[in-house]
């Protein structure tokens, strides 16, 4: 059971080797007390019927894999979003081990974050003195200017108060009183990661500009500030400060993990790089109007802006696809009075020529999609503009007010009529929608592919097909550095749905003399 360096095999062909599969049936025959495979196979079909879907509908105490994460996780990812900042988690290790290698498997990058190790003896008296030893630990070792504190479940059963533990640290010289601590509390057991984020930026924006309004008046900077939420599509943020450039617009990235998630190999190491500076942060109350690229997200983010800023806050839909692109430009274009250019104007019509040049292909299709409420609504909205039909949806953290929005997209739509909308469901609820209302393929992260995988086990004429776009994509490399928002989002998008209905087109026509009816090369 050996490697060999002239034939170094990988796991899948490794553990087809005779020595390990003995070795997988020796575990099997004397410890795991399995079914008969007649029964396993019996079961598996059952799971696949209208009958075990009502029932699997119908459960309450359980969740089966829910389409999300964890609020921490979003902080986390929204403090990397700033200059020089570290994220810090007032948790166990283990939680922070969690988002760390979460985003190290998404990303493929290493992931700045430190914890202050809360164990037994902080679950029962408190963890004031773990945020002592943290804080000046973390300020020292890894000299940040700016340290984003946030929670997980232990710290929030017991109730640990940051405002107070951060006030009490500064009080006792563990770090400076003006050093920049802004914190969120973000229970991991409400809410999901992109609640998570929508609270850490709304600490971040409070710490900066809450008790400093007096000199602020809307619009005096003549910027708009773009504020992305939970995104971990780099190219987004790039594409977004090149329209705004390609405008003659002055805009704020409000958060920008861009540089520090997608840093060089050049032989030097990047902790901290790029990212949305302090100053900028506190110039902010001052710009035209905020604009949120994700609204339904962003719930106490809205509120802020609005009520301390004193900012319009307007609403706009994510700017996906073709209406939603055009949208938004022409709200930044009637607030800050700049021509939308002629090279965005041409990069709009290369859009609607691909459009027209795959419409043959995608019209009809049906397509399942799960993932956040924005990412949905967003990627539904290009689907109905493409002639492909969504037949399900799940968003399992949307409320009943987004249910209705999108149900008012769908009606709008001939091609909507026959989608139901799930809310509160998980993937195990839209694993047995895929069997008795089967599309043609599912748009989701990679937890998508054992759904797949298990329609496949059916039979062939069974599967549905997954395309990876959403959060987290852990089983290709590179998707993370695409581009799914704006004209140039929408090209990305189209191009990869449309090469998976030719590709699944080849793979069903391979048979020689059976399938192959003609030689054509051209689709």
């Amino acid at each position: 059971m050996s490697q060999v360096v002239e034939d170094i095999k990988p796991s899948y062909p490794l553990f087809r080797d005779q020595d390990y599969k003995d070795s997988l049936q020796n575990k099997q025959d004397m410890f795991e007390e399995r079914h008969g495979e007649a029964k396993v196979d019996e079961m598996f079909e059952w799971s696949t019927t209208q009958e075990y879907q009502e029932l699997n509908f119908a459960r309450e105490a359980l969740t089966i894999n829910p389409a999300k994460a964890c609020q921490p996780l979003g902080s986390v990812l929204c403090s990397l979003g700033f200059a020089k900042t570290l994220p810090y988690v007032h948790g166990s290790q283990g939680c922070v081990a969690y988002f760390r290698t979460y985003f190290n498997r998404h990303f493929k990058e290493p992931i700045a974050c430190v914890s202050d190790s809360m164990t037994e003896d902080a679950a029962v008296f408190g963890g004031q003195k773990n945020m002592y030893d943290g804080l000046e630990n973390a300020k020292a070792l890894y000299k940040p200017e700016m340290i984003a504190v946030s929670t997980t479940c232990m710290a929030e059963v017991i109730g640990d108060d940051l405002n107070a533990f951060i006030g009490n640290a500064k009080k006792a010289g563990h770090v400076p009183d003006e050093f920049p601590t802004p914190f969120a509390h973000t229970p991991s057991f409400v809410g999901s990661h992109t609640t998570g984020w929508d609270n850490m930026f709304e600490g971040i924006m409070r710490y900066f500009t809450l008790n400093h309004m007096d000199d602020k008046k809307v619009g005096s900077n003549g910027k708009i500030n773009l504020v992305p939420g939970f995104e971990t599509y780099l190219g987004n943020y790039r594409v977004m400060k090149r329209m705004m450039a390609e405008m003659g617009v002055d805009a704020t990235l409000l958060c920008d993990p861009s540089e520090v998630l997608d840093t060089p190999a050049d032989g030097q190491y990047r902790m901290y790089d790029g990212g949305t500076t302090q100053d900028e942060v506190k110039d902010a109350p001052n710009a035209i109007d905020t604009l949120l690229l994700q609204p339904w997200q962003l719930v106490k983010t809205k509120k802020y802006v609005r009520d301390v800023w004193n900012q319009p806050g307007t609403d706009i839909d994510i700017p996906m696809g073709l209406k939603g692109t055009d949208g938004f430009l022409m709200k930044v274009a009637e607030l800050t009075g700049k021509a939308i250019p002629a090279s965005l104007e041409k990069e709009r019509g290369r859009l609607v020529d691909m459009m027209t040049d795959s419409h043959t292909w995608l019209h009809g299709k049906k397509f399942g999609l799960y993932g956040d409420a924005d990412y949905v609504m967003g990627m539904t909205a290009f689907l109905l503009e493409l002639g492909a039909e969504p037949t399900h949806i799940l968003c399992n953290h949307a409320n009943k007010r987004w249910k209705k929005a999108m149900e008012a997209i769908l009606a709008a739509s001939p091609y909507g009529a026959n989608c139901e909308v799930h809310v509160g469901k998980d993937l195990w609820h839209f694993r047995s929608l895929m069997f008795t209302n089967k599309p043609d393929f599912m748009i989701g992260n990679s937890y998508g592919k054992f759904i797949q995988r298990d329609t496949l086990h059916k039979g062939k004429e069974f599967e549905v097909p997954l395309i990876r776009i959403g959060f987290p994509i852990f089983d290709r490399h590179h998707l993370h550095r695409m581009t799914t928002m704006g004209y140039e989002g929408a090209m990305y998008i189209l191009t990869t749905l449309v090469n998976a209905v030719l590709e699944r087109l080849d793979e069903e026509t391979r048979g020689m003399g059976t399938t192959d009816y003609n030689y054509d090369l051209v689709r």
